[in-house]
């Protein structure tokens, strides 16, 4: 600890790159983190010995001995000791020249990059120091504030500066050799170490991480590559091994940025930054001034080729690509808007950007992108598995479906097709079968050898796992599909469901004529495959409960029990033998077994699930099947389709009737008795409400199955601080799904009721960040997360022009006779030809757009493209200029000359 106040003010003064401060204009006191941030971290003799070195100037042991008055034995201690936390750095002499070699050299470095952010790489220091975090965080913002529209295009020997994916440097491009990272790599061969990187430990034990976890992203060169590894800040690393930890960052959308405080061909580090983390990012990102860091290159769209996959949005660090539109509106194409930049524009904190981390996640302008995309709860890339079906590419479009939908062959036999109703194309005929096309790709899953297994996609500079334990209550589709994207990033997940067998609703509520099961198991197959462990026949809370297996080591819960119980129909006789609840009547027949429901049965409800059972009914035996339903076939909420295919079947609807009570001879179900209904007025859903007339009717039956809604059982679950609504579902957070018990979020019907599986699809994702985030230490829940907020294009002000589309007839299905009224499925998937037809049909509605104002030409986005939609083009040659710190003012002062001119004149202009 320093206990020489006035002098650790002198050392703030002297390291600080705060110019006021630097200069005296403004004094340097206790409340500043030049102050507060070293006071506990350094000692009396470290802040000596600094107070006599110049900043950035190399001294030998001996020069300091003569400096200090210190003896060199125990001086050569203490600078190693000052090394360690990072005050001091030093060298040998010039890599790669034998004859500079001879001796240690001391440097004293600035605050950022240098001393606060060596500092932070030191897990021992930040775990002692915590303030050191604070420090570091204010040290690579306070000296910029104000600052950075002044600086050119660059950076101006000012911190850092985004170099580019070297693949995405286009070959006819005239680059420089410092635009490549090859160059550097070369450059320093045989003086290459890894680092942990400084940002993200600094975030984690702030708190405030965004997922993005330490690990050794940090590779230093050159003289600091040497003192990393000596010091053990760091490990050596081969120039082939700092390639994979490149390699690796691009593929998790990582922006490459090089130290830029050295001037022209010297820098000591290539960083891989995380824009949730990252303070070299933030940079000009608060302070919305791009030009600063940004690369010699900006993005653009080719939007002939652009299918709004929405990768390029995903992964772009300055949230410079949005979603937009392709086709014009009537009144033309649409002009997006562009960011302003401080050029010739008075700047400050009114013009910042301090919400930019949530900001740059927006995924697509206000006036929307393709409906497809937006429709989708899980916002599956439409347009492009469309297009990459079209050209022959299955494989290539199941995986482009799989990075959103683990199970893309169930949602294309039961989706309910969201998707196609809000299809462009249906404004001048049908839409477009995205399902069948879907159906037709993910058949490809039921063939073992053409399965796709997607890579390991998480956030460490190897290619390992989380060692972390993470429980899944529930095998239906919320459970499976967090723990497929759990297992995605390395997780080894333990799904635990109380039925024999995984699937949930997939597997033991949908009759297998709608959904087969050897779909449904291909794709779970799949799940195993990763790593995913089933474990069934086990009930939670009743054979081991959640406070055992947390004991275990568990530190994070997925809930998504579903809503696996049918509601009552709240009617005398419902006790009588015959009397099902169709979700338990659909398990028994799933599960293989034959209930018996004799020659007439009805089914009780409209919705799906009274379909699956009287549909299931047919198939069973029964002779006459009615569903009853107490309003009128326009207010059903049953997909037209399954009801169509019922009345085919023989079902008989009676519309308007209400059951009054399950009638009964010697405990057996004789009848039921129902009211006459005729509709009121309009309930809060809009729906009018069925009265009854005082009508009454009977129907002769041997069976009553009751579908007109489900119920969450709870069991014996042990969720702690769990809070359920009245009708007995789970509270969440909308974004996170985490509930009041910290460690256990939730999903599916047990979250938000029965709904459809695509829904709860899109939640188990969700889940699975939300996990990823909570299990691992300092990340918070929703710092810099992507809402997948996406919005549809107005289809009512849009011009297609005529003959601008195919006018091919949408593409049907044909059917197996022999399999109609049978338990497998009759409908048959398109052939290749219809499936190129159907394609040629998308109008292709949706595209990116690139702001080249916010662009800082990383080129993340083009490694995320498989259309070649968007590529770099060198349009800021002027950014691969660079300069020495300490001479800055030479690169500053010129640039805000000429700004200055070009802000006077605006405002002439504007007068």
């Amino acid at each position: 600890m320093v206990t020489n106040k006035e002098k650790l003010l002198k050392l703030g003064k002297k390291m600080t790159d705060r110019l006021p401060k630097k200069l005296g204009l403004v004094p340097m006191d206790t409340s500043d983190p030049e102050y507060w941030g070293l006071v506990n971290v350094l000692d009396d003799e470290m802040v000596d010995i600094a107070l006599t070195m110049k900043m950035r100037t190399p001294y030998s042991l001996e020069q300091l001995a003569k400096m200090t008055g210190w003896e060199e034995t125990r001086l050569e201690a203490k600078l190693a000791e000052m090394a360690k936390i990072g005050l001091l750095e030093y060298h040998w002499g010039e890599c790669g020249n034998p004859h500079t070699q001879e001796f240690k050299r001391y440097i004293l470095p600035i605050y950022v990059p240098g001393f606060a952010e060596v500092a932070n790489m030191n897990p021992e220091v930040v775990e002692k120091h915590p303030e050191i975090c604070d420090f570091f965080e204010r040290m690579s913002f306070l000296p910029l504030d104000g600052l950075t529209p002044m600086v050119p295009p660059g950076g101006g020997g000012v911190g850092m500066h985004v170099i580019p994916v070297e693949k995405a440097i286009p070959a006819t491009s005239e680059s420089v050799s410092v635009e490549h990272i090859s160059y550097w790599l070369d450059k320093y061969d045989g003086h290459i170490g890894l680092g942990i990187c400084a940002c993200r430990l600094c975030e984690t034990h702030r708190n405030v991480g965004s997922g993005d976890i330490k690990d050794y992203w940090c590779i230093g060169l050159g003289e600091f590559a040497d003192y990393m590894v000596e010091s053990g800040l760091g490990k050596p690393c081969t120039k082939e091994e700092a390639l994979q930890v490149l390699k690796r960052a691009e593929e998790l959308g990582y922006c490459h940025q090089i130290t830029n405080i050295d001037g022209e061909r010297r820098i000591f580090a290539i960083c891989n930054c995380a824009p949730g983390v990252c303070f070299a990012l933030r940079t000009s990102q608060y302070f919305n001034t791009p030009n600063m860091s940004r690369s010699a290159y900006i993005a653009h769209v080719n939007k002939d080729n652009c299918v709004a996959c929405g990768r390029c949005v995903e992964v772009c660090p300055a949230g410079a690509v949005k979603l937009g539109q392709k086709l014009c509106t009537k009144d033309g194409p649409i002009k997006y808007p562009k960011v302003d930049l401080p050029d010739d524009l008075e700047w400050g904190p009114e013009r910042y950007s301090p919400n930019y981390k949530q900001d740059n996640r927006v995924n697509c302008y206000s006036t929307g992108t393709a409906p497809c995309k937006a429709a989708c709860p899980a916002h599956i890339p439409v347009q492009g598995y469309i297009q990459l079906a079209s050209q022959g590419k299955y494989k290539e479009a199941l995986a482009l479906i799989k990075k959103d939908n683990p199970f893309p062959a169930v949602c294309g036999s039961i989706c309910n097709r969201r998707c196609e109703d809000a299809c462009t194309r249906g404004r001048i005929d049908k839409p477009v079968a995205i399902d069948e096309i879907k159906r037709f790709v993910a058949e490809l899953e039921l063939k073992e050898e053409n399965r796709y297994i997607p890579p390991l996609w998480n956030y460490k500079a190897s290619y390992e796992g989380y060692d972390e334990k993470i429980a899944v209550i529930g095998a239906g589709p919320a459970g499976m599909s967090c723990a497929y994207f759990l297992a995605n990033m390395g997780y080894k997940v333990k799904v635990y469901d109380k039925n024999p067998v995984p699937g949930g609703m997939l597997t033991l509520g949908i009759p297998n004529f709608r959904l087969e099961k050897d779909v449904v198991n291909a794709e779970i197959e799949v799940l195993k495959q990763m790593g995913v462990e089933f474990i069934c026949g086990v009930e939670v809370g009743k054979d081991i409960t959640i406070q055992q297996l947390r004991d275990e080591g568990v530190k994070g819960f997925y809930l998504a029990i579903g809503a696996q119980k049918s509601s009552s129909l709240r009617v005398n006789g419902e006790d009588l033998e015959g009397v099902f609840g169709a979700v338990e009547f659909l398990r028994e027949v799933n599960l293989g077994n034959k209930p018996q429901i004799g020659k007439r049965c009805a089914v009780v409800g409209g919705g799906n699930v009274a379909m699956d059972a009287c549909r299931t009914a047919v198939r069973l035996g029964a002779e006459e099947t009615y569903v009853i339903y107490r309003r009128s076939e326009a207010e059903m909420p049953a997909d037209p389709e399954e009801y169509a295919e019922a009345v085919s079947e023989g079902v008989k609807f009676r519309f308007l009737n209400a059951p009054v009570e399950i009638l009964g001879n010697n405990g057996k179900v004789s009848g039921i008795k129902v009211e006459i209904m005729e509709l009121g007025e309009a309930d809060e859903k809009g729906r009018r409400k069925p009265v009854g007339i005082g009508k009454f009717e009977t129907i002769e039956l041997d069976s009553v199955i009751g579908a007109i809604g489900q119920v969450i059982d709870w069991g014996k679950l042990d969720v702690g601080d769990l809070k359920t609504t009245e009708k007995g579902l789970a509270i969440a957070e909308a974004v996170t799904y985490q509930t009041a018990q910290p460690d256990i979020f939730v999903g599916g019907d047990v979250l938000t009721g029965p709904k459809f599986a695509i829904d709860a699809i899109a939640q188990g994702r969700e889940g699975a960040i939300s996990l990823h985030r909570f299990v691992q230490e300092g990340q918070s829940l929703t710092i810099g997360r992507n809402l997948r907020d996406f919005i549809e294009l107005d289809k009512d002000n849009v011009a297609i022009p005529l003959g601008g589309y195919d006018s091919c007839k949408r593409q049907v299905p044909a059917h197996d006779l022999k399999k109609v009224k049978t338990f497998s499925n009759d409908r048959l998937p398109l052939t290749e030809e219809q499936i190129r037809k159907e394609a040629a049909r998308c109008l292709k509605c949706g595209a990116a757009e690139v702001d080249e104002h916010k662009c800082i030409g990383c080129g993340i986005c083009t490694t995320k493209c498989e259309f070649d939609a968007i590529t770099l083009s060198r349009d800021m040659p002027e950014a691969s200029t660079m300069w020495n710190i300490d001479d800055k003012l030479k690169a500053i002062l010129p640039y805000m000359a000429k700004r200055k001119i070009k802000i006077l004149k605006r405002k002439a202009l504007n007068k």
